[in-house]
């Protein structure tokens, strides 16, 4: 019941508020305008009460049950029904609180009302027919557009957390998909060194347990602050520098003070990992740059690396492009309008730049 309530918190409180000034409005302005604080307006409230309990009984039962089903036939025949037998106790209740000298008041206005004797009016004794007939038939209509409204707003809720909830399936399911293509390729790259430097190797098989705290604690976070992200890309570069030959032009700048900003763990890394499987040749000279500025809260990435695969390599081209694909994908759903990647793909070089907004206006 407490949980129902805490729903609809807002609504209730609306219709309290409602009903609040809709019985204490009549009082003060008897008080204001006839100075008797003595009169209550009986007749008032009991023709509130009437037209209440038409209000409602179609706001909570009838158009829920029969309007959004389908039935709305039975709908319109049941509240006809309705509003003909509450007519015969709002008859019932304006006779208790009949008052002659209010009925007598309003008879003369109406024929003050009508200078023109010409004028068309509805007979004294079937006003009131015609009063009730009219504002039930106006609650009804509005107790209906209330219900569509809130349906239609419930609707819109239910659809912004479902895609809400697609979004974060979709992120978890990307971001599950990083490890495991980091870790096959840091493995490769271990397995390669095996053979050449024993030495180099067991380095890297330390370096390669650093990432992988981070991998565990980090990465399955939404956020991480940017100075763990870029320590995360130092230890990686690290250990892809201990397979490389003389001939490859290495170099990085990173910020050298802590950055307190925020940003989704592991999004630049695929752009690295790519420049090193792609952009090392060991026979010929060739060169990795990478940099990452920061400007208030914008992040400039840049990762420009030659080309230093072979023409005949496409199934292992094909093969490689889970990280760029995965990070785009990424981009794309937590940055849809704040961010922008420009890919540079050229016969001798490969270059990303990607431009992050992370406080969009």
């Amino acid at each position: 019941m407490n949980k129902i309530f805490r729903k609809n918190r807002l609504p209730v409180l609306l219709h309290i508020l409602a009903w609040f000034v809709l019985l204490i409005l009549p009082q003060i302005i008897v008080t204001r305008y006839w100075g008797n604080t003595r009169f209550i307006p009986w007749d008032f409230y009991a023709t509130a009460s009437v037209y209440g309990f038409i209000f409602y009984l179609n706001y909570l039962w009838l158009v829920p049950k029969f309007y959004f089903k389908d039935k709305k036939s039975f709908y319109f025949i049941f509240a006809a029904v309705i509003v003909l037998l509450l007519y015969f106790v709002f008859i019932y209740l304006d006779r208790m609180t009949h008052n002659p000298a209010r009925d007598k008041a309003f008879e003369d206005a109406i024929k003050k009302l009508s200078i023109d004797r010409d004028a068309i009016r509805p007979p004294m004794r079937f006003f009131k027919i015609y009063s009730y007939g009219l504002i039930s038939t106006i609650i009804t209509g509005f107790a209906i557009g209330m219900k569509v409204i809130e349906r239609h707003s419930a609707s819109e809720k239910r659809q912004k957390e479902l895609e809400k909830e697609k979004l974060h399936s979709e992120l978890a399911f990307l971001k599950n998909q990083v490890s495991p293509h980091f870790f096959f390729n840091t493995l490769n790259n271990i397995y390669s060194l095996i053979e050449i430097n024993t030495n180099d190797a067991q380095d890297a098989v330390m370096k390669l347990s650093r990432l992988m705290r981070y991998l565990l604690y980090e990465s399955q976070q939404e956020t991480t602050l940017l100075s763990h992200e870029v320590n995360f890309m130092k230890h990686y570069i690290d250990l892809m520098k201990l397979r490389l030959s003389a001939k490859v032009d290495l170099a990085f700048s990173f910020p050298e003070k802590e950055i307190t900003l925020q940003v989704p763990p592991m999004l630049f890394i695929p752009f690295i990992e790519n420049a090193f499987k792609h952009g090392i040749s060991y026979r010929e000279k060739s060169f990795i740059h990478i940099s990452l500025e920061v400007l208030e809260n914008k992040i400039l990435f840049k990762c420009h690396n030659s080309q230093g695969r072979k023409p005949d390599e496409k199934f292992s081209e094909n093969h490689s492009g889970i990280g760029l694909d995965n990070v785009k994908k990424r981009l794309g759903l937590l940055f849809p309008s704040s961010h922008k990647l420009t890919i540079t793909d050229t016969e001798n070089d490969f270059q990303v730049v990607l431009e992050l907004n992370l406080n969009p206006e």
